[in-house]
């Protein structure tokens, strides 16, 4: 369950408060079909075996064929950005295509792959405007931003000592939390650089990696055979209750090199958490620097131990952060604007 399934189950559940009924196809025995069917969200199983699946065309045709929605929002990459947006315009279906990352693409393709769904719906303005350097026409794509829960992520006076009883942290630490995939653009590199000048002003710190992926064993042995680093980090892995845990942390870090949104970084700034972060895609949009934390240059390893110094010594500063950020979810990202901006879209194709 990671970002993208858990906004499309948001999805589902806030449209049919709308009287809209959706159909969820999907991997089968995938984790999204899962928490949908718990959200009382229709699921059909749907094999996708990737960009070569031509055969996708024809299996997404007959379940258009046999449901015959309004609308088909594609929203996986697994080939179904391009054979479910054919499956779609071959069953005479309006096709909405989510975009949520910003990773570029060579502009012939792009401006190929993005003319044939009739909107291009993109969860920042940062990857709308990679779309628009691409040559993608800006009648085609809309920004409607990711959404966080904001009921289940939001500051809790006694999340602070709970973090430190349930990972073993001194009960005087002050703790900087990292929660992504542990991939390289997601910055944990930057950020074990940077701890050795964080810690030598901050001896207290402490410092959680959580998260799963393909570095998460790598930089678990670059910890475990550095002794400043031992003492200081730990990597819990994945966990499915972050609510629990984000609004604990003094300060989350993301010194991502490209990001899309970000969901992590909604889920820390609706628990009133301050955040540092690479300027990257459409992190900007979440962390304003100044107000509800700071921005470096991706891979700038003084400014990242820089700011975490800064912020750690300020509690202040943390607080008035963590609040600015709170504010900037509730108004900009909450679940029934993300929803009503999908709902737009789907009506006027509908209209049209």
């Amino acid at each position: 369950m990671y970002g993208g399934a858990l906004q499309v189950c948001f999805l589902t559940e806030g449209l049919a408060a709308h009287g809209v009924t959706s159909l969820l196809a999907c991997s089968p025995g995938s984790a999204v079909g899962d928490e949908a069917r718990r959200r009382g969200v229709a699921v059909a199983p749907l094999v996708m075996k990737g960009d070569a699946d031509v055969g996708l065309v024809w299996r997404l045709r007959q379940l258009i064929r046999q449901w015959r929605p309004d609308v088909l929002h594609l929203h996986s990459r697994r080939g179904c950005d391009v054979w479910g947006t054919w499956a779609g315009r071959l069953a005479g279906v309006p096709v909405v295509l989510s975009r949520r990352v910003d990773n570029p693409e060579p502009a012939w393709w792009a401006q190929r792959k993005y003319r044939w769904p009739n909107r291009v719906v993109t969860i920042s303005q940062g990857i709308r405007q990679v779309l628009l350097s691409e040559g993608v026409p800006a009648e085609q794509v809309i920004c409607v931003p990711s959404a966080v829960d904001t009921q289940a992520y939001q500051p809790d006076p006694r999340a602070a000592a709970a973090l430190r009883a349930e990972f073993a942290l001194p009960d005087d630490a002050l703790v900087i939390g990292m929660a992504a995939q542990f991939i390289e653009r997601k910055g944990h590199r930057t950020l074990l650089q940077a701890l050795p000048q964080v810690i030598a002003q901050h001896p207290s710190v402490r410092v959680l990696l959580f998260g799963q992926g393909p570095l998460l064993e790598p930089l678990r042995q670059q910890v475990a055979a550095d002794a400043l680093l031992r003492q200081h980090v730990s990597l819990p892995g994945f966990r499915a209750d972050l609510m629990r845990w984000l609004p604990g942390l003094d300060v989350l870090a993301h010194p991502a090199s490209m990001e899309g949104l970000g969901v992590a970084l909604l889920q820390a700034a609706a628990c009133g958490v301050p955040i540092v972060a690479g300027r990257a895609g459409g992190i900007p949009e979440i962390v304003v620097p100044g107000v509800t934390g700071e921005l470096i240059t991706p891979g700038d390893v003084p400014a990242l131990a820089g700011h975490l110094q800064r912020l750690l010594h300020s509690a202040e500063l943390r607080h008035r952060y963590g609040q600015a950020g709170r504010e900037r979810v509730l108004t900009q990202f909450s679940i029934p604007a993300m929803v009503a901006g999908n709902l737009a879209v789907y009506r006027a194709l509908v209209a049209s």
